[in-house]
């Protein structure tokens, strides 16, 4: 009778442990991203060549504003590394004045770009069709970004010369552009646009050079 008993309390055992749904969970909490960079309205004497491209990454914290949790705001803090190829010459005259060029053809050099990292505070509102039992969604993020831009240097190289110049009184470190990102699952689409100039007080010709960023790429999420 004793091992009859004992044989009862071991078929009752479950042959595996039930899955545990969190209702209360919270998607997309960091984030690395892939970008090719664009130089945006600009006088028609500055073109891009070469590669630009940027590569991003961070952390956000995401609140879910429904009880299905599919509809949120995020806030976060990033890292972002930018590089541009151009023909804009920045430089530096005899009395520490910046000095801005454009490179024709008759001026012989292999590189010239810039390249800026960025302290990055992006904030969203959010909107998936994720639910606790998946981790495959349709996602819409929109919203702003700012930042600021504690390293700059400006790039030229031509035989047997190299200009540095990363101390540019013109360029404005604090930047503040629009965000989109829409996808499914680990391929997202990402855009950023700047909504300020980067060299507001800058004059090439007597134009101001009113120029501004365009990123777009790929932006891959964790939880």
């Amino acid at each position: 009778m004793a091992q009859t008993e004992e044989g009862n309390r071991l078929e009752s055992i479950p042959d595996s442990v039930p899955a545990v749904i969190d209702s209360l969970y919270r998607e997309d909490q960091f984030y690395v991203g892939l970008t090719f960079n664009l130089i945006s309205n600009k006088p028609e004497a500055i073109s891009q060549s070469g590669f630009s491209g940027g590569v991003h990454a961070g952390f956000t914290r995401d609140f879910p504003l429904n009880k299905r949790r599919n509809i949120a705001i995020a806030a976060g803090l990033g890292w972002s590394l930018n590089s541009y190829s151009h023909n804009l010459f920045i430089g530096e005259d005899d009395n520490g004045e910046t000095i801005f060029r454009n490179l024709t053809g008759e001026i012989d050099y292999s590189t010239n770009r810039f390249s800026a990292q960025l302290i990055e505070a992006p904030l969203e509102f959010r909107w998936r069709t994720s639910t606790p039992e998946t981790y495959k969604f349709w996602r819409i993020y929109t919203g702003l970004k700012f930042g600021y831009i504690y390293h700059f240097k400006s790039n030229f190289v031509q035989p047997e010369n190299e200009v540095v110049q990363t101390d540019v009184p013109e360029l404005d470190r604090f930047r503040m552009g629009a965000t989109f990102t829409f996808g499914y699952n680990t391929f997202n689409f990402h855009i950023y646009y700047s909504l300020n100039s980067l060299f507001p007080e800058a004059r090439l010709n007597e134009e101001t050079i009113d120029i501004s960023v365009f990123r777009v790429g790929l932006m891959f999420y964790i939880l």
